[in-house]
């Protein structure tokens, strides 16, 4: 019997579907997003142990997840804190009962209305903010409403995005501003993007510790301006399994760490048999002339992300895989189109010795696993996950949550 899930992405349906005892993997239609729960659950529990020792909060990103059901296993308890990229992931994750969300984007005037609606409901929400325009306009909106929303004041620590480098006195302007309106700066936040260029130890703990001095040299420079600044929050999943020590940090956020990707598998923070999101495909035909094999997994399925093409090793549009989830050596998606993946050997051998020159024997009907570039792009493709124990059988279907 084929289980059915209604795919309107409202918000009452977010809650876990339970599947039939013989619901298998054959007999869902291609492609899909598959979750093996054991690798999952595994990257869960080696984050928490790796952060254990240094005394922090960890604050996992759900942006990756967008799912309730998965963040039940992500999150101890829905008490701690957790981030959040979107309102619509902050307004489904306060129903279902978390109470402590950090909205890490920066923040615009249309979104402070949801933002009050979901603190007058008793969510501890706090927001992003990097400039003088958006702390007056926060100011303006708390004094409108009588309200006090907590803001993060984000720092720029190694040119990669949004925030201010921590000896910008634009950064103690801003805190000064909104201490004097009575607005509550609860600390800054940092994202170690520099640590994706990394691809040794050695340089990841450059990175991570370049990070974590430039957030609490900002957080000190508030104190000592009279700012009150409790927090100090630093974070990306390569820095966060890269830390040598987090003195004067209080928490740390991360997110694809949950499901890993090929990216985070070319940093060198994981293993390929790490990755626990994959695409399942079928082989559709055949072009023995080019070397050439066809999935029902273009680029609708995958993504267009081709986050390993600066990297050592680029794995084109995905890693693949057989139905168990055991890669093929040498296989990869070399082109996709809309609603095609062509397959095909990679051009001068393997990743390791012994790559079969000719393509394996995969008949039409074969299925198949693609293992991400970017485990977030490639889950935003689908709708809900297929959460797969050991033996290929379907444990639960996790609806994710849709729009912003």
């Amino acid at each position: 019997m084929r289980l059915v899930v209604n795919e309107q992405p409202q918000r009452e349906n977010f809650v876990n579907a339970t599947p039939t005892p013989t619901e298998s993997l054959n007999t869902i239609d291609t492609p899909f997003l598959a979750v093996d729960k054991t690798r999952f659950q595994a990257n869960i529990s080696r984050m928490r142990a790796y952060l254990q020792p240094f005394k922090v909060r960890l604050r996992p990103h759900l942006k990756t997840v967008k799912s309730v059901p998965a963040a039940e296993l992500v999150m101890a308890s829905k008490q701690d804190p957790a981030t959040v990229s979107t309102l619509k992931e902050a307004e489904a994750f306060a129903e279902a009962g978390y109470t402590d969300l950090l909205y890490a984007v920066g923040i615009s005037p249309q979104k402070l209305p949801r933002v009050l609606a979901l603190q007058r409901t008793g969510v501890n929400i706090s927001i992003l903010l990097d400039s003088r325009e958006q702390a007056e306009m926060v100011i303006a909106f708390c004094r409108e409403n009588d309200a006090n929303i907590p803001v993060y004041i984000e720092v720029d620590c190694d040119g990669h995005r949004a925030g201010l480098p921590a000896d910008d006195p634009e950064l103690v302007a801003i805190g000064r501003l909104l201490h004097e309106a009575d607005v509550e700066v609860r600390g800054v936040m940092s994202h170690s993007g520099g640590a994706y260029d990394c691809d040794t130890p050695e340089q990841l703990a450059t990175a991570a510790e370049q990070e974590r001095r430039a957030a609490v040299a900002a957080a000190q420079a508030l104190r000592n301006a009279g700012v009150a600044c409790p927090e100090v929050s630093v974070g990306s999943t390569p820095a966060a399994l890269s830390y040598t020590h987090l003195e004067g940090v209080t928490e740390v956020r991360a997110g694809v760490y949950t499901f890993f990707d090929l990216v985070m598998a070319g940093i060198g923070v994981c293993k390929l048999n790490d990755i626990a999101l994959s695409v399942v495909t079928t082989v559709t035909g055949h072009n023995k002339a080019k070397g050439w094999l066809f999935v029902d997994a273009g680029w609708s399925a995958l993504s267009r992300d081709r986050g390993t093409a600066e990297q050592k090793v680029d794995q084109l549009y995905g890693v693949v895989c057989d139905e168990q989830g055991r890669v093929i050596d040498g296989l990869l998606v070399s082109a996709v189109n809309q609603e095609h993946g062509v397959l095909s050997m990679r051009e001068g051998g393997s990743m390791r010795e012994g790559c079969r020159e000719a393509l394996p024997e995969l008949p039409i009907g074969t299925r198949l696993r693609i293992l991400p570039n970017h485990a977030c792009a490639t889950a935003g493709q689908f709708l809900h996950y297929h959460v797969l124990d050991g033996a290929n059988q379907l444990l639960a279907i996790w609806p994710r949550i849709q729009g912003w």
